[in-house]
């Protein structure tokens, strides 16, 4: 009897820890064009301006930039462009409409992109 209520006590918990070790909650990002920059120093710019990296949140899955249209995942705080031009580049939200590009081994870059417009 008391192995019974062991197992079942152990069977509860693991039932209980499940949704803690599932993947983060998908979300969408802001929609809006994200212009693209990286910090400048002291005796010029503040920031200098990278055109090229530059993005529009379209939908709440859908991007465009370098010339062509994808689809991204928003995860755990997290972006990532899945299809399309920038596929597999990743970013860090720091903050609604602030993100940091995030390298191959997940460290944010200093390339940062901000919510200019909806």
């Amino acid at each position: 009897m008391e192995k019974t209520i062991t197992l079942i006590a152990l069977g509860a918990l693991a039932c209980t820890a499940a949704p803690g070790s599932a993947q983060d909650r998908i979300d969408t990002v802001m929609r809006g064009q994200y212009a693209c920059e990286l910090p400048g120093n002291a005796a010029g710019a503040v920031a200098v301006p990278q055109p090229d990296m530059d993005f529009r949140i379209k939908s709440a899955s859908r991007y465009s930039g370098n010339g062509g249209e994808g689809i991204y995942l928003f995860r755990g705080g997290t972006l990532q462009f899945t299809t399309g031009p920038r596929k597999g580049e990743r970013y860090r939200q720091v903050r609604d409409g602030f993100m940091r590009k995030l390298d191959a081994d997940g460290k944010e870059s200093r390339l940062r992109c901000i919510r200019m417009a909806r």
